[in-house]
C-alpha cells in the first residue's frame, strides 16, 4: 500500500516534467520557474537512484505526463507511441493490412465486409467468416482493440488466418499478403432527390477533399447539396479550410485564431473558392466538433446555407502536436478558434474537470431547454443579412431538430448494447446472403424488393431471450418499426457497404435529413440565402 501511495505521489510530481523540453522551457521562464523545474529534475534522479524498490521510470513518466495535461483544458492530451500509429493512419487515409471490416461478437471476430480488391477478398475471404486464429495465436477471446495489432503490418508482409465458415465442415486456412488499405472519410454520396446531392463525411483527414471532389463529380455536380457532418469529430484544419473554400466565395474569412504565445491568424477562401454556389444545407449534431464546426460556422455566418440538426459539441481549441522523440506526442492547446462573426467555438470549461465537462455537454444541449439556453448566451449577427446567431460555444442550428427517440425502448436498447442485433444479422446473412443477392443485385432492387418480415422480428427477440434478455412484448411492439429499419439498414450494409446503410437509415427516420430534403425541395418558396454579396 505504501509503495502504491509513493507511486501516486511520484506520478503527480513527475507530471510537471516533460522530457526533452526542460531546457527550452527554462530559458523562457523566470527564476522561480527555473527553480521548480530543477526541483522536479532532482526528484526524478533521486527516485531512479535511491528509491527502495526498483522503479520502471518509463510508465511512471508517462503517467506523470498524462496527469499534468489532465489538469489543463479538456483537449490537451498525451498520445503514447502505440496510439500515435493509429492516429497517423486515420489522418493519412490509409494503413497496411488485409482489408476487412470486422466486429467482435461472443468473443469471435466476424468479417462484416471485405474491401473490394483488397488482399483478403483476393484470396477468398468472405463476409460472415469467423477468424479463429491469426498466425499462431488463438484469436477467440480477442477484444476489438486487439485485432488491428495482429492483422495490420508492413505492406508486403504475410499473415495467416484460420476461418470458420457456416456450411463448410473443415476450418479454412488463408495466407494473405498485407497491402495498403484506404481509410475513407466519405461514408456515403448519393442523390437524395432531383438535383439534390447528399455527401456524408465522417472526419477530416488528408484525403477528405479529394474524396469529396470525386463524390461531387460522381453525382454529376448536383445543383443543390446536403453536407452531412453529423458524428464528425473534426480532424485536419487544412481540409476544413478547403471544404469551406469549396462552398464560400473567394476572400471570405473562414476562421481566425488567437492565443497567448502564438500569433493570431485568419484563414480565407482562396482563388479556387466558390466551386459550389447552389442551395446548401449542413447537418450537425452534438458529436459534430472542431473542423466540422469551423465549416458550419463559416457557412452560417456568411448566410451561405442553412444549418439543420442539433447544437454541435463546442470544441474550438487549437492543439499543436509536439513529438517527444520516442514516437509519442503531446497535443498542447495554444489558441482558440473564432467564426467569421467573432463567435468563440469552444464552450466554457473548468481546468482539470474533464468528467464534468462531458457531462455538462449532455445537460447543455438538452432539446427541451433550448429557449432558456438562447436567453443565456451572447448574440451575434451574420455578415450578409444581419440575422441573429448565438455564441456561448458550438454552432447552433438555424433549424433545430430534436433527437428522434421513437422506438428506442429500454428493451430494444439492451438488444443493441449486448450485440444481439448484430449477432442476429450475421447469422441471418450466413443463411440468406445469396438468396437476397439474387433478388436484389443492386441497391435499387433491394429498395423495391426486400422487406423485413414479422418472423425476423420474432427471431430477433427469441435470440435475445436465449442471450438473457427476456422478451418484453409491449416494448417490442413499440420498437418494431425501428427494429425493421435497423435490420434492413444493417443487411444493406453487408450487401452494398456503408453507403447502403446510410441510404436506408436516412430514408426511414423523421430527423434532420428528412427536414433537409424538404428544405431543398421547397427552396424557391423559402428563398435562398444571399450568394452574391461581397465578403
Amino acid at each position: 500500500m505504501q509503495v502504491k501511495i509513493r507511486k501516486i505521489f511520484i506520478a503527480h510530481c513527475l507530471a510537471f516534467l516533460l522530457v526533452g523540453v526542460v531546457s527550452a522551457v527554462a530559458q523562457q521562464q523566470d527564476a522561480a520557474a527555473v527553480r521548480q523545474l530543477q526541483k522536479l529534475s532532482h526528484i526524478y534522479r533521486y527516485l531512479s537512484r535511491l528509491y527502495i524498490d526498483d522503479v520502471e521510470m518509463a510508465p511512471l513518466t508517462e503517467s506523470a505526463i498524462r496527469a499534468l495535461l489532465n489538469e489543463l483544458d479538456p483537449h490537451s492530451a498525451y498520445i503514447d507511441a502505440e496510439e500515435m500509429k493509429g492516429v497517423k493512419a486515420s489522418f493519412d487515409g490509409e494503413f497496411s493490412g488485409i482489408g476487412v471490416e470486422f466486429s467482435v461478437l461472443r468473443d469471435t471476430i466476424h468479417v462484416v465486409n471485405t474491401i473490394t480488391g483488397g488482399p483478403a477478398e483476393r484470396v477468398g475471404v468472405r463476409p460472415n467468416d469467423r477468424i479463429v486464429r491469426i498466425d499462431t495465436v488463438n484469436a477467440v477471446g480477442f477484444r476489438a482493440t486487439d485485432v488491428p495489432k495482429y492483422l495490420r503490418g508492413k505492406s508486403g508482409t504475410r499473415v495467416e488466418i484460420d476461418v470458420v465458415r457456416l456450411g463448410t465442415p473443415e476450418m479454412l486456412h488463408f495466407v494473405i499478403v498485407r497491402d495498403k488499405i484506404p481509410l475513407n472519410t466519405v461514408d456515403a454520396a448519393y442523390m437524395a432527390g432531383k438535383n439534390i446531392g447528399y455527401i456524408r463525411i465522417n472526419r477530416f483527414g488528408h484525403t477528405t477533399m479529394s474524396e469529396f471532389r470525386q463524390s461531387f463529380e460522381k453525382l454529376g455536380r448536383p445543383q443543390r447539396l446536403i453536407l452531412d457532418l453529423r458524428g464528425n469529430g473534426g480532424g485536419l484544419l487544412d481540409q476544413a479550410i478547403e471544404m469551406a473554400g469549396f462552398l464560400l466565395p473567394r476572400g471570405a474569412t473562414i476562421v481566425s485564431t488567437e492565443g497567448r504565445a502564438v500569433p493570431s491568424m485568419s484563414f480565407r477562401a482562396q482563388r479556387n473558392g466558390g466551386e459550389f454556389s447552389g442551395p446548401l444545407v449542413v447537418l450537425l449534431d452534438e458529436t459534430s466538433a472542431s473542423a466540422s464546426e469551423i465549416v458550419a460556422g463559416a457557412v452560417q455566418d456568411w448566410d451561405r446555407g442553412i444549418i439543420v440538426g442539433r447544437p454541435s459539441f463546442g470544441k474550438g481549441l487549437v492543439q499543436r502536436q509536439i513529438p517527444l522523440g520516442d514516437g509519442s506526442a503531446i497535443r498542447l492547446t495554444v489558441a482558440r478558434y473564432h467564426t467569421p462573426s467573432g463567435r468563440v467555438i469552444q464552450r466554457p470549461y473548468e481546468k482539470g474537470k474533464r468528467r464534468e465537462y462531458y457531462l455538462d455537454h449532455l445537460r447543455r444541449y438538452d432539446d427541451t431547454k433550448q429557449d432558456s439556453l438562447d436567453a443565456q448566451t451572447p448574440e451575434y449577427n451574420t455578415l450578409r443579412t444581419g440575422r441573429k446567431v448565438y455564441g456561448g460555444g458550438g454552432i447552433r442550428p438555424d433549424v433545430l431538430i430534436p433527437t428522434d427517440t421513437t422506438g428506442y425502448t429500454a428493451y430494444y436498447a439492451k438488444l443493441i448494447r449486448r450485440g444481439i442485433v448484430n449477432e442476429y444479422v450475421n447469422d441471418y446473412m450466413d443463411k440468406h446472403r445469396e438468396e437476397i443477392a439474387q433478388i436484389s443485385p443492386t441497391f435499387d432492387d433491394f429498395t423495391k424488393n426486400y422487406t423485413i418480415s414479422e418472423q425476423m422480428i420474432s427471431d430477433l427477440a427469441n435470440l435475445g431471450a436465449a442471450r438473457g434478455v427476456a422478451i418484453d412484448s409491449v416494448s417490442l411492439a413499440t420498437s418494431r418499426p425501428l427494429a425493421r429499419l435497423q435490420l434492413r439498414a444493417l443487411i444493406a450494409q453487408r450487401l452494398f457497404g456503408t453507403e447502403g446503410f446510410y441510404q436506408v437509415m436516412n430514408g426511414g427516420r423523421n430527423d434532420a435529413y428528412r427536414q433537409a430534403v424538404i428544405l431543398m425541395e421547397d427552396w424557391k418558396r423559402r428563398g435562398a440565402p444571399l450568394l452574391d454579396a461581397k465578403p
